[in-house]
């Protein structure tokens, strides 16, 4: 068929699509080209407009790398992000699978709806109201620690200890964000071909079987694109959680690198060593990703993209 022709088809289904492309382009393609920021020695005040102070800013080559990893804060900024990202990928990430699982056994679509509403409210709480909840229920003068020295008991740090902040940040994000995760494996449940639950139970195959034979087995490409989206994503693992949290525990525990790119590059307007710790982490992400997905195509899977 002409392009003409084509684009006559289907002109309502492009205009659908072009305010979300544009938005793509602006938020994310366009700033792209800001990576160049990494090389130079950016000074924002060159100039009339930000085209002309990042014109007019030297270019140092990587001047910004060498005292970004000569930066000991960095490095312990580097290990407690992937030190927290190793740990909820061991923590959290099947939870979204279990409950979804557990979801779609209820046979009761009242009872369903119920649990589904309940657990999905807390992933539009923001952060703050997030971390106030936590200390109000598990600070030094929160619910906890009141029961438990009404009982004689000398309550523990939680808030406050650390050595335990891994468990703290973890807690947190279950709470909030394990509910909204179950969405997309209850989407990929709802694909699987119900004749395959009812020719295992004629074999002879019970509930657990049925479970490892059938349902993961149609959950696990999900699985896997998600999981090398997540690694994708390794040196993200979030940014006001922390912010909030951090005078409470000490930089050494909850120090990240998106907090520590906000306080050794924004709030001191050292501009190009920030976007050279963001092109890192981009960097990064992208061999992770790579590399992930190459491993799901060796497992047989389709991944993120398909091999050519």
């Amino acid at each position: 068929m002409p392009f003409r022709a084509r684009l006559r088809r289907d002109w309502p289904l492009l205009a659908m699509v072009l305010p979300g492309a544009l938005l793509l382009l602006v938020f994310h393609y366009v700033p792209v080209l800001g990576n160049v920021v990494a090389f130079q020695d950016y000074n924002p005040y060159i100039g009339d407009s930000p085209l002309q102070a990042l014109l007019g800013s030297p270019f140092i080559g990587l001047e910004n790398f060498r005292a970004l990893f000569a930066t000991p804060a960095f490095w312990d900024a580097l290990r407690n992000t992937l030190s927290i990202t190793a740990f909820q990928l061991v923590f959290f990430f099947p939870l979204p699978i279990a409950l979804a699982l557990i979801l779609d056994s209820i046979m009761s679509k009242r009872v369903r709806s119920f649990v589904q509403t309940v657990v999905y409210l807390p992933h539009f709480f923001s952060w703050v109201l997030v971390v106030t909840f936590f200390v109000q229920m598990l600070g030094g003068a929160g619910l906890l620690a009141q029961e438990l020295r009404q009982a004689g008991i000398d309550p523990p740090e939680i808030m406050t200890n650390p050595d335990t902040f891994i468990l703290l940040v973890t807690a947190e994000v279950v709470w909030k964000d394990v509910g909204w995760g179950t969405i997309v494996f209850l989407a990929a449940l709802s694909t699987i071909d119900p004749h395959l639950y009812e020719a295992a139970a004629a074999d002879g195959a019970g509930r657990w079987r049925r479970l490892w034979h059938v349902t993961l087995p149609g959950l696990r490409p999900v699985i896997v694109l998600l999981l090398i989206l997540r690694l994708g994503d390794a040196l993200s693992v979030g940014f006001e959680q922390f912010l909030l949290q951090r005078e409470a525990v000490g930089r050494q525990a909850a120090e990240v690198l998106d907090t520590f790119v906000y306080y050794h590059a924004i709030t001191t307007g050292d501009y190009g060593f920030g976007a050279a710790a963001g092109l890192f982490k981009a960097a990064v992400g992208l061999v992770l990703i790579l590399l992930a997905n190459k491993v799901a195509h060796l497992f047989g899977e389709r991944g993120v993209y398909a091999r050519s």
